[in-house]
């Protein structure tokens, strides 16, 4: 198998405790600004962009959960980080519950922004991907971006819409549908149990992507998890609520 060095750059207090945060595919590290003032208070973060995001290179195929696993952990391991707490955000969590579940001791804390054990093979994800390959990422920005703000916050801030749908678009479309790939049709229920690390699971009321039902049905599956949900928000609620998203990751992740 071969790993993919990811770009990666970290913030906060050098000796503080790490927390590393995944965003979905198709966003980069600049998803989770709305949370550096708070997080790197009290931490050290950790932010990554997958394969064909940012300056990290993007192979070509699909790829699956074990191979993003694997550009993470050689990540960890070359800076010794043996214990840290996880955040990912849509299928990002994803990626969170595989190194969760693999290796259940490196893992102090885990989050969940719009997460899911689940996805559907006939959900959007899989045909994203083969239109992306096939027309480029212009050609699946409208719908993929769609579901991530509610009308009235993309009729508030327009600008932010148009620097996420810009920055989606500079993705390479091969680690896009690459991620894609790996998340369609995946069931990750039965490594729920195998998760120690007490989670917090936070779904939008207005996700239309992955509605509620999925983070209910995540936190069931965790053995320590918590459920909350937020109003006001669609599939980023990060961005869109930020102020009860920081609230609810500070207090979960920094104590």
């Amino acid at each position: 198998m071969a790993v993919v060095a990811l770009h990666y750059r970290f913030d906060g207090p050098r000796h503080a405790p790490v927390v590393l945060l995944l965003a979905p595919p198709g966003a980069k590290w600049t998803l989770w600004e709305p949370q550096m003032p708070e997080l790197t208070r009290e931490l050290r973060v950790l932010r990554v962009n997958h394969r064909g995001h940012g300056s990290s290179p993007a192979p070509g195929g699909d790829y699956t959960m074990d191979e993003l696993g694997a550009d993470l952990l050689a990540l960890l391991d070359e800076f010794g980080l043996d214990r840290l707490s996880i955040v990912g955000a849509g299928l990002g969590g994803m990626l969170a519950t595989w190194l969760a579940a693999s290796h259940p001791g490196r893992v102090a804390r885990l989050g969940y922004v719009a997460g899911t054990a689940a996805v559907p093979r006939e959900g959007p994800w899989q045909r994203l991907a083969e239109r992306a390959r096939r027309d480029g990422m212009e050609a699946v920005v409208d719908e993929a971006t769609r579901c991530w703000f509610t009308p009235t916050f993309a009729e508030y801030r327009p600008d932010v819409v148009k620097r996420v749908a810009e920055e989606f678009s500079g993705v390479a479309a091969a680690g896009f549908a690459g991620w894609c790939a790996a998340g369609a049709g995946l069931d990750q229920r039965r490594l729920l149990a195998r998760v120690k690390a007490p989670a917090l699971v936070v779904s939008s009321v207005h996700d239309p992507l992955l509605p509620p039902g999925h983070g209910r049905r995540l936190a069931r599956g965790l053995p320590h998890a918590r459920l909350e949900t937020v109003s006001g928000a669609a599939h980023l609620a990060g961005v869109e609520r930020a102020d009860r998203v920081n609230e609810l990751l500070t207090e979960h992740v920094a104590h």
